[in-house]
């Protein structure tokens, strides 16, 4: 089994975030991998661990996100595809998965590809999808249990829809986006961590997967990002004095006439 998973590092969430000028501040923030790409790489290696063979991460990202890609090493993947590169900074949906498609390609052989289902800075949930359309292949989102026959190349996930799971049969190889519940993410031991830096980190630039420089980043984005706000603040609460009656009376009227939702 030759497993692919793509992963992202992210601002960790329980870092404060601040905006200031219609962009983020990045002085302060904390990166770690994005968790759902957890879920993803950890059920990779579960099938790892049943099939045999090896897991390939591959990430886009700044030269920063070393850091943050070496835990996936340390987790027990085998090896890093890095795209890092000017040229692929400022990137949408779109351009990431482009540009993912075209390293898995440069890799050639591969039985499966997971992602996680999104990723938790932009929430858009739309590059591994992406990615299995522009590699033609079929995928299953938000899986949360999966079955693999790799003699077979056949695959069967249980996937999330709203009201309840539905269940998919698919081709190998395929595009499978994981969700939380999927599995539970190992910690990585002390003798991963240690080996995580001897293992094979590869660093690509546009050109070493067949792409210009217009084909990545914000040249190849169909989306612009104008301007980045906080959320407003909330209003301060109202307390409401008096008799329970009185009081009753009052919080009918305010929800009546200035919240206007009865």
């Amino acid at each position: 089994m030759n497993a692919i998973v793509c992963l992202k590092e992210v601002p960790d969430t329980e870092t404060r975030i601040q905006v200031r000028d219609g962009a983020v501040v990045e002085e302060g923030i904390q990166y770690v991998v994005n968790p759902y790409d957890e879920f993803a790489l950890e059920e990779a290696l579960q099938w790892q661990e049943k099939a045999g063979g090896r897991v390939t991460l591959v990430s886009l990202g700044p030269a920063r996100a070393r850091e943050s890609i070496l835990k996936g090493l340390a987790m027990g993947a085998d090896e890093v595809y890095h795209l890092s590169d000017p040229a692929f900074l400022g990137g949408d949906a779109y351009a990431t998965a482009q540009a993912l498609a075209a390293a898995i390609r440069t890799l050639g052989e591969y039985d499966i590809i997971f992602c996680g289902k999104q990723a938790v800075d932009e929430d858009n949930a739309a590059v591994g999808v992406m990615l299995a359309e522009m590699l033609d292949l079929p995928h299953v989102s938000v899986v949360t249990d999966l079955e693999l026959d790799f003699e077979a190349g056949t695959g069967r996930a249980e996937r999330e829809i709203e009201g309840g799971k539905e269940v998919v049969e698919f081709s190998l190889p395929a595009v499978i986006t994981a969700q939380k519940g999927l599995n539970e993410p190992r910690y990585p031991s002390f003798r991963g961590i240690r080996q995580a830096r001897r293992k094979p980190f590869n660093t690509w630039t546009p050109g070493d997967v067949g792409l210009d420089a217009d084909q990545v980043g914000a040249a190849a984005a169909k989306l612009e990002v104008v301007e980045i706000l906080p959320p407003p603040e909330r209003p301060p609460g109202r307390i409401i004095e008096g008799e329970p009656p009185e009081a009753a009376k009052e919080v009918v009227r305010l929800l009546r006439e200035e919240a206007k939702v009865i």
